[in-house]
């Protein structure tokens, strides 16, 4: 089976580019248009990990990263959050409950080699 992945943000192209990227490596994704919508997706269905923007409409990452986390069945998902300002800063990774951050800018290079690491 293979894992799904799920993709949230708020812009169409970056949703894009992310589930093309991870279908070209056999993963299986669904999206997210913001938190709130992403939401929809935590109704039983068998998600391996989320990776979602931190500034979104509606439903910010950390506010979708909380809503998860609270959830029994999906609290030890790994979640990867990415931005423009923290890079890998530890005490703001602790207070945001991701389980890694990424910076947009290396995302490109850095996706499929942390959701390899995280997931198989």
């Amino acid at each position: 089976m293979n894992k799904t992945v799920l993709v949230v943000d708020d812009s169409d192209f970056v949703v894009q580019m992310l589930c093309f990227t991870l279908e070209q490596e056999g993963y299986t994704t669904l999206a997210g248009v913001d938190g709130a919508d992403a939401l929809k997706h935590f109704d039983g269905k068998h998600i391996d990990m989320v990776i979602t923007d931190l500034n979104m409409p509606n439903l910010d990452g950390l506010g979708l990263i909380s809503n998860i986390r609270l959830q029994a069945a999906y609290q030890n998902i790994p979640i990867v959050l990415f931005d423009s300002y923290h890079g890998n800063d530890a005490d703001y990774l602790k207070s945001t409950g991701a389980t890694a951050l990424m910076s947009k800018d290396v995302m490109g290079e850095q996706l499929i080699p942390t959701v390899k690491q995280m997931i198989g």
